[in-house]
C-alpha cells in the first residue's frame, strides 16, 4: 500500500525579466481526499467569496485535472480582463503543470483519485496595464511554476537543513528593500 500523504505544503517563484506580469508565486497544500485537505477543499469550492472565486483547475471546459486541483486567487479580482486572463490562460497553465507533476512522477499516478491540491495562484494586476499580454509566456511560467511547487512539496524541500544552513546569508527581498530605504 503506497504511503499516505496527509497534508504536504509547498511554495516556488518563477519569473522572467520580459515583463513584471511575467511571475507565479504559487502556494500549495497537498493531502489526502479523505483528511484535512479534502475537508478544506470541499469548504473552499462551497464557501465563494466575491472577488476571490474557487474553480477547479481545467485544461477545458468539462476537462478537470487530477488531482482535483482547487485554484484561490490572493489578489481580489475587480475586472472582467483579469478574470478572463486568471480564469483562461493561467488556469491553463497550472493545470498543465499539475499533469507535468503526474508525468514526472511527483505524484504518484496511483493517488491522483485520492489526493487533492489547493492553489493559491497570484497574477500580478500589472497585467491590467500590458498593452499587449504575452498569453504564451505566461500560461509557460504559470506551467512552470505549478510544476516546481508541487515538487518541492512532494519531496519536503527545501529540507530543515538548507533553511538553517542559509538563514544568516539570505534576507527576504522585501525586507531588503525596506534595509534600503527603497519602500
Amino acid at each position: 500500500m503506497p504511503e499516505r500523504i496527509v497534508l504536504r505544503t509547498g511554495e516556488a517563484l518563477v519569473e522572467r525579466e520580459e515583463a513584471s506580469y511575467l511571475c507565479a508565486e504559487p502556494e500549495v497544500v497537498i493531502g489526502e481526499l479523505d483528511g484535512p485537505v479534502g475537508t478544506a477543499l470541499a469548504n473552499l469550492i462551497g464557501d465563494q467569496v466575491k472577488g476571490h472565486t474557487r474553480v477547479f483547475a481545467i485544461l477545458n471546459s468539462d476537462m478537470q485535472v487530477r488531482p482535483a486541483t482547487v485554484m484561490v486567487s490572493k489578489v481580489t479580482v475587480k475586472s472582467g480582463k483579469y478574470t478572463n486572463i486568471l480564469m483562461g490562460t493561467v488556469q491553463a497553465g497550472i493545470a498543465n503543470g499539475v499533469l507535468d507533476a503526474v508525468r514526472a512522477g511527483d505524484i504518484p499516478k496511483d493517488k491522483v483519485n485520492d489526493l487533492g491540491i489547493i492553489y493559491s495562484v497570484w497574477l500580478d494586476p500589472a497585467v491590467l496595464d500590458a498593452d499587449e499580454v504575452d498569453h504564451q509566456a505566461l500560461f509557460e511560467v504559470h506551467r512552470e511554476a505549478t510544476a516546481k511547487v508541487i515538487r518541492k512539496a512532494m519531496r519536503d524541500e527545501p529540507s530543515i537543513d538548507e533553511l538553517l544552513e542559509k538563514q544568516a546569508e539570505t534576507t527576504h527581498y522585501f525586507h531588503q528593500l525596506g534595509l534600503d530605504g527603497e519602500l
